[in-house]
């Protein structure tokens, strides 16, 4: 008789994370969530899940939260990094401090939680890791550096791990976005404004925003939910894929990235915020 699987999504308070923790919850996993608004889980909590209250950047909210479900389930054997946000602005225009928030949401956050779930699933010889990406993890925008610094330091972090891991029977699977209709157009919009709006690159910030505007606020990205079912296609394959590329304009834009010289490929972006 197969053990039921132990969960955790994190920043399950809305969107990607909050479809995700639904879908494994009707897959019939015990289904841990987390994130810093823990009042907007109580939906999940009515459905069954267990919300704990996690800054990813805390150590003692991770330590905390592992311990927990430890001690409740056992340990986690199904991962799913999904806590991080989209912080934009020009190079010159965003500070430093700014800069080490997004690697410590989005990359060491994301890493010290992983850390500490691993020891139970080497033990048990098995686990799924699945880390939420970008299809900005392979391509990229201006005024999105910092963003996608991160996403394509998580890209060549998780293939690493996936490495190391494979001996021990966990697979490591990376989920690439494209446009979902999430809040990130808001988050990453108001901040990127207030940064470069008045500077040497306000009419390109104006220009990314209202593009932003026309995909996000429009819905002209993809439901939540095609994230959703691919992790559990993940989590359900015996042998999942290293990779999944899912979702409004994901596998076109990663075709043009793979094809395009880097110059071409310029033009192309470029072309887009005129």
């Amino acid at each position: 008789m197969n053990k039921q699987k132990v969960a955790l999504v994190t920043g399950a308070s809305s969107g990607i994370g909050k479809e995700i923790a639904k879908k494994l919850l009707q897959d019939g996993l015990i289904v841990y969530v987390a994130a810093r608004r823990v009042e907007k889980m109580q939906d999940l909590e009515s459905l069954g899940a267990t919300a704990l209250k996690m800054d990813i950047t805390q150590d003692e909210d991770i330590n905390q939260a592992v311990e927990q479900i430890t001690q409740e389930s056992g340990g986690v054997d199904v991962l799913v990094n999904n806590a991080g946000f989209g912080s934009y602005g020009a190079v010159e225009d965003t500070s430093i401090d700014d800069a080490r928030y997004q690697f410590e949401v989005n990359l060491f956050g994301l890493a010290a939680l992983t850390q500490k779930v691993l020891p139970h699933m080497r033990e048990q010889r098995s686990g799924t890791i699945i880390n939420i990406s970008s299809m900005g993890g392979k391509i990229y925008t201006p005024l999105g550096a910092w963003y996608h610094a991160t996403k394509h330091a998580l890209e060549g972090w998780s293939d690493c791990l996936r490495l190391e891991l494979d001996q021990f029977g966990i697979d490591v699977v990376i989920v690439e976005p494209g446009a979902i209709n999430t809040e990130f157009g808001d988050v990453m919009t108001g901040p990127m404004m207030e940064r470069s709006g008045n500077t040497a690159y306000g009419d390109l910030a104006k220009t990314i925003e209202k593009a932003v505007q026309q995909t996000y606020e429009k819905g002209n990205g993809s439901s939540p939910t095609v994230i959703a079912d691919t992790v559990s296609k993940a989590v359900k394959a015996k042998k999942p894929k290293t990779r999944y590329a899912v979702g409004s304009m994901a596998k076109p834009l990663l075709f043009m990235r793979w094809l395009l010289s880097d110059r071409l490929f310029d033009r192309a972006v470029m072309s887009q915020v005129k």
